[in-house]
């Protein structure tokens, strides 16, 4: 009797050890990160939210929207297609090398093309925007894109502050170990 109670126990263990591996396994696979289309796609979703769009505005928004956003994103990664990164341990060991002045100059150059290739989107679109959206829509657009900048640039410095493990927030009323 005792050695089938003991028997009945192992198999409960085991299948329960066999669940809760296979409901990590499933949490694993379901934080794949969203594409660059489901990101465009959900900022439009909320730019029309904030903006209170009718369905008719929005309809005509959305496509215009989509299309800012995808210029945008062509004119923020075209200095990113020289640099690869490569984050194996052996590479973070290996000092970078210092730079010429030649690459350098070619970076400043190249972050100055860059930032007029994003002004020209901005100014397009400004005018395609206009067709469809009030002054003050558009304002809200280009305050709305702002913060949102802002918010991420704050969480990649927090995230980049911390050391490997440090994940935890600070608790409420207690400065966090990093503070300064």
């Amino acid at each position: 009797m005792k050695t089938r109670f003991i028997y009945v126990l192992l198999a409960v263990l085991l299948m329960g050890s066999q669940t809760i591996s296979a409901q990590n396994k499933d949490n694993k696979d379901n934080k794949q990160r969203p594409t660059p289309e489901q990101m465009m796609q959900r900022q439009t979703n909320l730019m029309v939210k904030t903006l209170m769009l009718d369905d008719a505005t929005a309809a005509k928004f959305t496509p215009v929207y989509e299309n800012y956003l995808k210029e945008l994103r062509e004119c923020r990664m075209m200095n990113r297609k020289g640099r690869m990164r490569n984050n194996n341990a052996e590479a973070k060991q290996t000092p970078k090398p210092v730079p010429t002045d030649a690459e350098i100059e070619k970076q400043i150059k190249d972050q100055f093309a860059q930032s007029r290739k994003i002004l020209d989107v901005r100014e397009k679109y400004y005018n395609e925007f206009r067709k469809i959206l009030a002054p003050k829509q558009i304002m809200k657009i280009y305050q709305t894109e702002k913060n949102n900048a802002n918010k991420f640039r704050k969480e990649f410095d927090r995230r980049k502050g911390q050391k490997h493990g440090q994940g935890k927030r600070p608790v409420a009323g207690r400065p966090a170990p990093n503070s300064k």
